[in-house]
């Protein structure tokens, strides 16, 4: 009895992981990537951090190479990976190849890192709906995943965080700091210049 009963715990343990699926994906600032996803039916959580770099245990101040990125857990029978990379798309500037809005440089261009074969397949795909959808060329590459670097705890939800941090306003919330420089970066505004009605996570 007890050796059924723990093959049926096993083998539900095993349903529940094979519903489960990551997707790292670079859309320039990690905080606005992460606020975005977890507001996604279906995501379980979402961790800012570096990858697609060379370099071992990458910090905020020394991540040369690195994007910023952020790895999506969901739930893959209420979300799809293709429905992450559609959403994802449609919230960058996927026209943009020197970074993302007010922010420059290679760490943060957008990117799409997949895991394997079928999310290779699966992220050109949606590149090449979006880019007939955009009718522009869209420069967000598919690449093959590099090891994801977990970013500092003080980068983690930084978007409802309601630790005081000084700014160049003076002290505030992590949270009305990171509502003051999304809307100053222009983020939203160009998504929505951009995508019209198809655009995605506007504030």
């Amino acid at each position: 009895m007890l050796r059924h009963a723990l093959a049926l715990t096993f083998a539900l343990a095993g349903a529940a992981s094979a519903k489960t699926e990551t997707a790292i994906l670079a859309g320039g600032c990690f905080w606005c990537v992460e606020s975005n996803f977890e507001a996604v039916s279906g995501v379980k959580d979402v961790v800012s951090g570096y990858t697609g770099g060379d370099s071992q245990n990458p910090t905020y101040d020394d991540h040369e190479g690195h994007y910023e990125a952020v790895r999506i857990t969901f739930d893959n029978a209420k979300i799809s990976y293709a429905e992450v990379v559609n959403r994802f798309l449609r919230s960058t500037d996927v026209t943009d190849a020197g970074g993302q809005f007010c922010d420059r440089g290679n760490a943060y261009r957008s990117a799409i890192f997949a895991q394997n074969a079928v999310q290779q397949a699966t992220a050109k795909a949606e590149v090449a709906k979006a880019t007939a959808d955009l009718g522009q060329k869209v420069v967000t590459p598919v690449l093959a995943a590099k090891t994801f670097w977990k970013a500092e705890a003080y980068h983690q939800d930084y978007y409802k965080s309601t630790d005081v941090v000084l700014t160049r306003r003076g002290p505030k919330e992590k949270r009305n700091a990171y509502a003051f420089y999304r809307d100053a970066c222009g983020r939203d505004a160009r998504v929505k210049q951009l995508w019209g009605s198809a655009a995605q996570f506007i504030h």
